[in-house]
């Protein structure tokens, strides 16, 4: 349930609007809402490794907590022998003041009621006034759930989080109307105030492994035969690994400009030199002309790799907010007013079925000398 809006198309970064009135609409924070202090993340793990994106929203937390003056603490619900004392060590390197730990076998594995359960009893014991979980398929299952029992506002699928000066409430900004706007969604009569965020979005925090901090051991209290659903085994996804966007340093990626499917062996030609993956638009992906798995945008991956091609892209909204954090973004575009050109680092004004031979040719030339030189 999203609350209010409190403006739409705000760009992803900026200082939310000043909140206006809207008629019939309570947006005053309730009296017994207002002791609700401090900025939480959810740190999500599976199989013994802490899931990046936990990591990435702790840095948001942080700066977060520090406009507001307020705390960091992360929420670690898990097994009886799981390592979340270790994992809890690890946030404090991040950025946290204070991990909430609590053990039970009904926490092994994620299922639904037990873990919103578990949250939502810490959420009401302790009061935080934001929660973060990454949108993940888990972070996005519990926070719906969590935002329901809680009767609070959940804004998914940020792209930039922001502390509204004039009402302290959290500015979450998102693609809308099918990513044709940016805009910002503020909850103000209730609390906590959440939000999902993708993987790779936010920049991962430097660690400090000298911060330490405070841990508070919590009980589950929920028996395993009030649980309906039970989990009978994991099977790994054989493919899991076949396409790994997010965490590529290299992509080349590729869109309706190519023309046609066959000539995205460009792409991949290019990709292939350079050691990176490959990319795509949604209409190539609806096209067939590649697996859905290469998709980069607001309906795909959210990428920050080291360097990003994008070869015939024309830069629409929905494919930037998917790519706009990459190191360095070099455009290839036959039309010099292409709104790639604005946020792009290099331009090539060019048919990408010439540049992009040329490229792979350039730098295969420069990697076989480069390596002859070191040999």
């Amino acid at each position: 349930m999203n609350t209010p809006a409190a403006g739409v198309g705000n760009p992803a970064g900026k200082p939310a609007a000043p909140v206006k009135k809207a008629a019939g609409r309570n947006l005053e924070l309730p009296e017994h809402l207002k002791a609700y202090k401090g900025v939480w993340v959810f740190l999500e793990h599976d199989r013994g490794h802490v899931h990046s994106v936990s990591w990435e929203l702790l840095g948001e937390a942080r700066k977060l907590a520090d406009t507001l003056g307020s705390n960091v603490s992360v929420a670690i619900l898990g097994g009886p022998n799981e390592p979340l004392e270790q994992f809890a060590a690890e946030a404090f390197a991040y950025g946290a003041d204070k991990a909430y730990v609590m053990h039970d076998a009904a926490l092994l594995g994620y299922r639904n009621e037990p873990f919103t359960k578990g949250l939502t009893d810490l959420v009401n014991r302790y009061q935080p006034e934001i929660l973060l979980l990454g949108a993940t398929p888990m972070g996005r299952d519990l926070a719906g759930s969590v935002a329901t029992t809680l009767a609070t506002g959940l804004t998914a699928d940020c792209t930039a989080l922001n502390i509204d000066p004039t009402s302290r409430a959290l500015a979450a900004t998102r693609p809308t109307f099918g990513g044709s706007l940016l805009c910002t969604i503020m909850t103000l009569a209730y609390r906590p105030q959440m939000a999902t965020v993708r993987p790779r979005v936010m920049a991962m925090p430097p660690s400090q492994p000298e911060r330490s901090g405070e841990i508070v051991q919590e009980t589950l209290g929920m028996v395993e035969t009030a649980i309906v659903t039970k989990l009978l085994d994991f099977i790994a996804d054989a493919n899991s690994n076949k396409i790994n966007l997010p965490y590529a340093d290299v992509i080349v990626s590729g869109g309706k400009g190519l023309k046609h499917p066959d000539n995205f062996r460009l792409v991949f030609e290019l990709a292939r030199v350079l050691g990176g993956e490959v990319g795509a638009t949604r209409p190539c992906v609806q096209a067939g002309w590649v697996e859905a798995d290469r998709q980069v945008g607001q309906t795909g991956k959210t990428v920050r790799p080291r360097l990003y091609i994008a070869a015939g892209i024309s830069g629409a909204i929905q494919h930037r907010v998917g790519m706009e954090s990459s190191d360095v973004i070099v455009a290839i575009n036959t039309d010099p007013n292409a709104p790639i050109f604005d946020f792009a680092h290099y331009g090539i004004v060019g048919n990408a079925l010439q540049v992009l031979p040329a490229l792979t040719q350039a730098f295969a030339e420069h990697l076989a000398l480069r390596g002859k030189q070191a040999a």
